[in-house]
């Protein structure tokens, strides 16, 4: 069987299914899911299957819930054992409602009292600041009169008005303060009564998820059986973990006796906020929540997570395209990582190569970093210093950029802005989303070069400097992902995205640097 983490395109078989179930779905059941509706797509995934005599089918499933039920006729049912959550889910939801239904009567009635301390608050700061003006006033008229009199008794008179002034502040401070510890004791009490529900709740609320995560009982080939709680341990299981549709598939495939041939999913209905989804597109199973569910369930049956790169990379890349006594800057090839991965097959690197081929440079070396799958130009220092001045240009925006892509669509406009912030997808990494609340501000300029057969020529120039900043730009931004994006898009024979260029003061020398490296597409 494929590996299910497999970029590219599905096992015919599976393609055949998917394309199936999506014909169903456009029949009318989309519509009764909703689809359609804005942010309700859903993944969809088939998983092709085989009796003991050899007959081949499919079994069909969804993501999580669909139309807020987990069970639809012609899918597979959910992965945990419901006869064992209905056990203790209404009691258990009930007990986490009874709480919440505390907290909220409290809110109601905390929130009068904050009112009333903030308006006592701003009312006494008003009386004190009136105060404080008339006294500084009177203060200043008896330093005038003082400078003003030798007369003993005057001056006995004004500095009994002073006293009395300072006694009348205190007293309003005193009345001020014991009014606030009033409505501040009745605050506090239904805070410690706040807190105690709060904390009692986050109890429960672990315990109740432990007991779900305890439903799933996954079972794989060989008939060995462990927790979802097992498999993620010592770390808790992420939110979902068991509910997508792979993870459902298999353990109904296994429940009924069938031998799992090929896997595939795809996306239908509306793009999620994020943007990251497209109707009718193809996924990898996700990582963060899957990898170690499917590693335990396919265990002897599927092949291997696919590692990156293609074939060898010869010994003289990344190639020199330009080279001083401070600096290099080479073409960096598709497939040859920037900086090593993790495990042995991902060590080869940029990095280890320039090391070898510079055994004097000091410092880090590489100054920036692109992407596997993307080809173009790198900068490399030979020292420290030349590599911290490099550092602190790019962090100022003070080295230009310019890649050339070619985009999987015609987009209309001729040049543009997308600003659009990103953070990564912590349950499929290393995808990125676009987060317009959490994500890290990024911007790219771009303009048209040529627009081909269904296809857009674009050069881009990104101001930040985000993990696949262009590819998701391109994809959400510009509705047209780039060409051979296997992650964003549709793999193809490679990803079409190029560091054509690069420009900035040398560090050294105070010249302008200018490199290009044509794109090879």
């Amino acid at each position: 069987m494929p590996s299910p983490f497999a970029h590219g395109e599905p096992h015919p078989l599976a393609r055949r299914a998917a394309e199936h179930v999506r014909a169903e779905l456009a029949a009318g059941l989309a519509l009764r899911l909703g689809l359609d509706a804005p942010g309700g797509g859903k993944m969809f995934g088939v998983l092709v299957v085989a009796d003991r005599v050899g007959r081949v089918g499919f079994l069909r499933a969804f993501s999580g819930m669909a139309g807020g039920t987990w069970n639809i006729d012609g899918y597979v049912a959910p992965a945990f054992d419901e006869a064992a959550r209905d056990a203790f889910w209404i009691a258990g939801e009930a007990e986490l409602d009874a709480i919440a239904a505390k907290i909220d009567e409290l809110d109601v009635r905390l929130a009068p009292l904050r009112s009333a301390h903030a308006s006592l608050v701003r009312t006494q700061k008003e009386v004190s600041d009136e105060l404080r003006e008339r006294q500084r006033l009177a203060r200043a008229a008896r330093h005038a009169a003082r400078a003003a009199t030798q007369d003993p008794e005057a001056i006995a008179a004004l500095d009994r008005e002073s006293s009395r002034d300072s006694s009348e502040r205190r007293r309003i401070e005193l009345e001020q303060r014991d009014a606030r510890r009033t409505i501040s004791r009745d605050i506090e009490v239904l805070e410690r009564e706040r807190a105690a529900l709060d904390g009692q709740r986050a109890e429960r609320s672990r315990g109740f998820l432990v007991r779900i995560h305890d439903t799933y009982a996954l079972a794989n080939a060989r008939g060995e059986t462990k927790l979802l709680r097992a498999l993620f341990a010592p770390a808790e299981p992420p939110g979902g973990a068991g509910d997508c549709a792979a993870p459902k598939l298999v353990a109904e495939a296994f429940r009924r006796g069938l031998r799992p041939i090929a896997l595939a999913e795809l996306w239908v209905g509306a793009s999620p906020p994020t943007g990251d989804r497209k109707d009718g597109t193809f996924y990898p199973a996700c990582r963060g929540k899957c990898a170690p569910i499917l590693a335990h369930m396919l265990d002897g049956i599927a092949e291997p997570p696919p590692t990156f790169g293609g074939g060898p990379i010869a010994a003289d890349e990344p190639r020199t395209v330009f080279e001083d006594a401070f600096l290099a800057i080479v073409d960096k090839p598709i497939g040859l990582l920037s900086v090593p991965g993790r495990g042995d097959a991902l060590r080869d690197c940029v990095l280890a190569r320039l090391r070898a081929r510079y055994p004097a440079a000091t410092g880090p070396i590489l100054v920036h970093r692109l992407d596997l799958d993307t080809s173009g130009l790198l900068v490399a220092a030979k020292d420290k210093p030349t590599y911290d001045a490099l550092q602190r240009m790019f962090s100022q925006r003070e080295i230009t950029k310019r890649y050339t892509a070619w985009l999987d669509g015609v987009v209309a406009e001729d040049s543009g802005t997308i600003d659009l912030p990103l953070r990564v997808d912590i349950d499929d990494r290393p995808r990125q989303v676009v987060d317009h609340e959490h994500g890290l501000p990024a911007v790219t300029e771009w303009k048209v070069l040529a627009r081909d057969n269904g296809r857009t020529r674009v050069a881009m120039f990104p101001k930040t400097g985000r993990t696949h900043q262009l590819r998701v730009h391109a994809a959400v931004g510009l509705g047209a992902p780039i060409v051979g994006d296997r992650l964003y898009g549709r793999p193809d024979a490679r990803l079409m995205l190029h560091a054509e260029a690069l420009a900035f003061v040398h560090p050294h020398t105070g010249e302008t640097l200018t490199v290009t490296r044509p794109a090879p597409f």
